[in-house]
């Protein structure tokens, strides 16, 4: 599928997520930032999210939520519930995260229901995207482990070539 029919280009600035879920039903949009790497890549892959219904959302689902912010203007994420808490909660982190955070079910706008990627729609219902998600998300342990010594060799690296520019 080559594109989305009736989804405009739409401008941040006057119109909100909350608003165009409320008027579509749905919102079609590329992503800024790399926190969900490798399922979605930045300024590529185009993102289909469906308005949050009144059912419960489950783990392994994507969703859009904001960060509450300074003035109520906070920042829109779109992360993966890993472990629905047993006050009602979510634990959601980013595919390319390695520390999480807690959502409350009134901070979720939507659900991802499919990925445009190179013209081809996949849906969050396709086999290969279910595998790869209990892939990624089983892995979580792993993974996270391995973030961490990533970023700690970068901060051992920085320090030395610091220290190396000194001289």
């Amino acid at each position: 599928m080559d594109q989305l029919p009736g989804d405009e280009p739409m401008n941040r600035e006057t119109v909100s997520f909350e608003e165009l879920l409320e008027r579509d039903g749905r919102l079609v949009y590329t992503n800024k930032g790399v926190s969900m790497m490798p399922l979605l890549r930045q300024d590529r892959d185009l993102m289909v999210i469906k308005k949050k219904g009144p059912e419960r959302c489950r783990k392994l689902d994507v969703v859009l939520f904001r960060r509450p912010g300074v003035r109520g203007r906070g920042a829109y994420v779109l992360h993966r519930i890993l472990r629905v808490n047993k006050d009602g909660t979510y634990w959601i982190v980013g595919d390319n995260c390695a520390s999480g955070e807690t959502v409350a079910e009134q901070q979720i706008l939507g659900v991802l229901t499919a990925v445009v990627r190179d013209g081809k729609t996949i849906s969050v219902t396709d086999l290969g995207f279910r595998i790869y998600s209990h892939l990624w998300c089983d892995c979580y342990p792993l993974r996270f482990a391995a973030l961490r010594a990533k970023a700690a060799a970068r901060r051992c690296a920085g320090a030395v070539i610091r220290r190396i520019a000194k001289k």
